[in-house]
């Protein structure tokens, strides 16, 4: 038997005390709540049959209901990319930068703190699959702000200008880790089907996750599954298509709980149903006794389903909590009850209403929160906007609502309360003037990253004051022809010399700048954007102007692209790139790809 030494020994209990030391770390990590979030896109508060929709069946989400904690006056922004910003970040939209869906107004500003990257800060595997919508350029795209695993779409929707060419809900491509990728399916099946890789893939191993999962479903154009939409069927084809999306969705939430109870994760998961806005279709159908639908200031704008469902946390079973609450409150509550570190230096404009979902809320103070829609270029003061508490909502700083007593916001009683319109009144300024010297902090798309070069830049995130052409239909269409033109907000990332190549349509294509489309293929539901008719334009000549440079060329016929090289220093500008035809009509040039070259070697 051999002898030990003084240092074996030494080393012995050095390594008895590092495994001892390690285990309780590994413990910890093993037993911090996993958290899957399932937000859908312009599902509102009514689109539920358990909230007593009389035609949609929606029995999965409807089992989820009886088993979570319901957040019964839970408000978002009523638009999209708003709501993510909050809901993502714990901050007010309009702090985020992003108060629009288009218009470079969709693009997460670049100093915000994402709850992917808190969670992947705190070891978490993260991922992300569907909807994005906050920016398809770096340093916006999720992959970008800590989502270690991707599956989106381009811009706000499948088929929008950003998206890859002709997608339609069906089949089609999608971007995985950035790299443009086929799938077979149904949108919205694809996106927990690669959900659910993800988690199997964590649980192996051994990893706590985050699984993000953000439909554009049932966003329009209206496309379900047949079987999907056929017992809606003696509804209109919006609506039944409407329906059906949701019907899909409720269909994957229960195969998505009934694979986490096979894979023994629902107990220590924290599971989210929610969405982004009120309703953009089902609410003249019914709407829960609330007014107006998606982009309204009134409730049905705004007040959205929040089921949370947690059996190790003892929130399994079916609760109200009718305390009013947020988006921006999400993030600072999962930090929370995950007992992860907050992000350092930043201060939520949310609150951590964990006590509030568990029940032991003592003396929860009258809080004030502001929703509203802005959807244009600028913010502008009180533009449909609500103040709302418990009891009151102030409406575009004119309108008072009593909800308790009159909840479909009906009877404007501001004059009877005076008080009261000045206590909202008072707090909104507050609010606005506080946020008012972010307005200027303009996201920049950069040009030259490594992580992102070429740059792939889209009419989607023009600039202007007009509508920008933000789907492929209006691409197809060649969208308001001479008065629809915009610039991009770009960062260029290092000095060098650049490649610039505009194209009418996307590589993916390859079709040539003067050249007519035809319809793309039908699927289920109304015509998708591709069935639109591709219009030619009669460009002759190119041009670019970025900075003080400018460039033009002539279009030789049947080309896809005109290439241009220009030496760009680094820094922040703007850039314009049109085709013209040879009477001086100007369109936008619908795609831009961006390229730093390599620096000669001598």
């Amino acid at each position: 038997m051999p002898t030990l030494t003084s240092r074996s020994i030494g080393l012995f209990v050095f390594a008895c005390l590092w495994a001892f030391a390690s285990y309780p770390v590994s413990l910890q990590a093993a037993d911090r709540p996993n958290v899957v979030i399932v937000i859908t896109d312009d599902q509102g508060y009514g689109d539920l049959s358990c909230h007593g929709n009389p035609i949609l069946k929606t029995p999965n989400v409807d089992q989820l209901y009886s088993e979570a904690v319901r957040l019964t006056d839970y408000h978002v922004s009523p638009t999209c990319s708003p709501t993510r910003s909050a809901f993502l970040t714990g901050h007010w939209t309009n702090r985020t930068g992003v108060w629009h869906t288009i218009m470079g107004r969709s693009m997460l500003r670049e100093n915000e703190v994402t709850m992917g990257k808190v969670f992947q800060d705190a070891g978490y595997a993260t991922g992300m699959f569907g909807k994005w919508h906050l920016g398809d350029n770096y340093p916006y795209r999720p992959e970008d702000r800590g989502y270690g695993e991707v599956l989106r779409h381009g811009g706000g929707g499948v088929g929008q200008t950003p998206d890859y060419w002709d997608n339609a809900y069906f089949d089609g491509s999608y971007w995985h880790n950035g790299t443009p990728t086929p799938v077979k399916g149904f949108c919205t099946d694809v996106f927990f089907d690669y959900a659910k890789k993800f988690i199997k893939t964590q649980k192996e191993a051994g990893k706590p996750f985050l699984a993000y999962v953000a439909t554009n479903a049932p966003h329009g154009p209206m496309h379900a599954p047949e079987d999907s939409s056929r017992p809606y069927a003696d509804q209109s084809v919006n609506l039944a298509n409407f329906y059906g999306m949701i019907a899909n969705i409720d269909d994957n939430v229960g195969k998505l709980r009934a694979f986490l109870d096979e894979e023994e994760l629902t107990d220590n998961t924290i599971f989210i149903f929610t969405t982004d806005n009120g309703s953009s279709s089902g609410w003249k159908t019914f709407n829960a006794g609330m007014r107006a639908g998606k982009g309204s200031e009134y409730d049905g704008g705004h007040r959205v389903p929040f089921f949370l469902h947690w059996p190790a946390g003892n929130l399994d079973t079916g609760r109200d909590v009718e305390t009013i609450t947020a988006h921006v409150d999400v993030l600072p509550t999962l930090i929370s009850m995950c007992d992860i570190a907050s992000p350092k230096d930043v201060q939520f404009d949310g609150t951590d209403i964990s006590t509030l979902i568990e029940g032991n809320a003592t003396d929860w103070p009258d809080r004030i929160l502001v929703t509203d829609s802005q959807r244009v270029k600028d913010p502008i003061q009180w533009r449909k906007s609500s103040v709302m508490t418990d009891r009151w909502r102030l409406i575009n700083g004119k309108e008072l609502y009593d909800i308790d007593q009159d909840p479909g916001q009906q009877k404007d009683i501001a004059a009877e309360h005076p008080q009261v319109v000045q206590r909202l009144t008072d707090f909104y300024e507050s609010w606005w003037h506080e946020l008012l010297p972010t307005f200027a902090q303009e996201t920049s798309i950069y040009l030259g990253h490594p992580r992102d070069n070429p740059a792939r830049l889209t009419s989607h995130d023009w600039i202007t004051t007009r509508m920008t052409p933000w789907n492929q239909q209006q691409v197809r269409q060649a969208m308001n022809g001479p008065a629809n033109t915009g610039f991009w907000n770009v960062l260029v990332h290092e000095a060098g010399e650049y490649q610039i190549r505009l194209r009418r349509w996307p590589e993916e294509n390859g079709s040539a700048i003067q050249s007519a489309l035809p319809p793309g293929a039908d699927v289920p539901g109304v015509k998708p954007y591709r069935a639109a008719q591709g219009k030619a334009i009669a460009a002759t000549k190119a041009g670019i102007q970025i900075g003080d440079q400018q460039q033009q060329q002539a279009i030789p016929p049947d080309t896809a692209e005109v290439v241009f090289n220009i030496q760009l220093p680094a820094g922040k500008t703007r850039f314009e790139a049109t085709f013209e035809t040879a009477d001086g009509t100007k369109f936008g040039a619908y795609y831009a790809y961006v390229e730093r070259l390599p620096t000669a070697t001598k």
